[in-house]
């Protein structure tokens, strides 16, 4: 019985890929901290074409380190710190990168297809296709091969990812799953991303000229700027995508502008002036900025504030159900009694907003309401939430230190 041959592109790989026993690694990655510190001894973490498959480098700090042609398929690397590291080459498959931050790192020709991304920093990154010739000493230069093709992206989970300005032309990308991920100015020129997941996923001035998008699914995504010249848009899902805002909006021919300064001199005034306005499904981004505006119990249900500036803006008892703040500055805003169920606050900034219960008499009061709430990636880091409702709220991701969650309804 002949035994079966060995995938021979496999196999070309696997023959530079040097074997590190655990305590070269552990001295190795010593060594590093001691490099990023300054200290005596320190030496830059440098295992070219090692072979880390199924290492566990949760959490390890691999700033600057050189991982070029790196094996690290099925790697646990959730919360590692790989900023500005060379990753070019670098096997990832299947590796757990949940939280990771890749920061400038360098993943030209980098095969991630399975890998999980969740919520990792890759803002500026470089994910374009690269090759790596390595000398052979009977064949002279050959390209180092992964199973797969460099540049490869299938399969991987990506949600709320931070792609921001990330050098991805050319990449292959295909049934991967950007939900909620932020790639602004990110450059997908000639990206296949055949039926990939970008839902709610914030394109804003991407380059996706010449893109093939068959079948991807773009609900709720925002194309403001994008560049899609060239694209192909077969069976794309392109539902309440977000796109650019009008030059200036009208109510009741009314401008926006009018309306709201209406609202606060109602509230200015204790209703002896102005009017308190409904609005629905208004889109308030040519305003720009709502900051520290009083618009106490304004009524705009599903409106778009998406990546205005409310800081300090005083919300209190409004009615915002379903409206979308996503990447919005809610620092220090009045947000008491308000009704966000259902509301979009993906990456919104609600450092210091005041989430707490309102006051409306003598022992009467009215909850904040975040049921169904969207805050993944949200920084609520020192917000008041006291007896907020937050049954099936999102918060993945969300970074949540020092927020006062005391008496708040949540599921256990």
């Amino acid at each position: 019985m002949v035994a079966a041959s060995k995938d021979p592109m496999q196999s070309q790989a696997q023959q530079h890929h040097l074997a590190i026993d655990a305590q070269t690694l552990r001295e190795a990655l010593e060594a590093h901290q001691r490099y990023l510190a300054g200290r005596s001894g320190g030496r830059r973490f440098s295992m070219t074409y090692a072979d880390l498959s199924n290492c566990s480098l949760e959490g390890v700090d691999l700033r600057d380190a050189d991982l070029a042609g790196v094996k690290l398929e099925g790697a646990m690397l959730a919360r590692a710190n790989l900023s500005r590291a060379i990753l070019f080459g670098a096997d990832l498959r299947e590796a757990d990168l949940r939280g990771a931050n890749m920061k400038r790192a360098d993943l030209r020709g980098a095969c991630l297809k399975g890998a999980n991304l969740s919520g990792a920093e890759l803002a500026g990154c470089d994910l374009r296709e690269g090759r790596i010739a390595l000398q052979d000493k009977l064949d002279g230069f050959r390209i180092l091969r992964h199973e797969h093709r460099p540049g490869e992206l299938n399969y991987a989970v990506l949600s709320g990812a931070n792609l921001a300005g990330a050098q991805m032309a050319g990449t292959v990308a295909m049934a991967s799953d950007f939900t909620d991920a932020n790639l602004t100015g990110a450059v997908l020129a000639g990206a296949r991303l055949t039926r990939a997941v970008l839902d709610g996923a914030d394109l804003s001035g991407a380059d996706l000229g010449g893109a093939d998008l068959t079948g991807v699914s773009l609900k709720r995504a925002v194309l403001a700027g994008a560049n899609l010249d060239q694209a192909r848009l077969e069976d794309v899902d392109l539902s309440e995508v977000l796109r650019a805002p009008p030059p200036i909006v009208y109510v009741d021919d009314r401008s926006l502008e009018e309306v709201l300064a209406d609202h606060e001199a109602y509230c200015d005034s204790d209703g002896a002036r102005g009017a308190v306005m409904k609005l629905e499904q208004v889109d308030f981004r040519p305003l720009k900025s709502l900051r520290r505006r009083k618009l106490t119990a304004l009524s705009a249900p599903r409106s778009i504030f998406f990546g205005m500036d409310l800081e300090g803006a005083q919300l209190q008892g409004a009615d915002l159900t379903g409206c979308d703040f996503r990447g919005a500055i809610l620092r220090e805003a009045d947000l008491r009694g308000a009704r966000l169920m259902d509301a979009q606050l993906t990456r919104a900034d609600l450092r210091g907003a005041k989430m707490g219960p309102l006051m409306i008499a003598p022992g009467r009061f009215v909850r904040t309401d975040l049921t169904r709430a969207g805050l993944k990636q949200a920084d609520m880091r020192g917000a008041h939430a006291h007896k907020a409702r937050l049954l099936e709220a999102d918060m993945q991701g969300a970074l949540m230190a020092g927020c006062d969650l005391s008496a708040a309804e949540m599921e256990v």
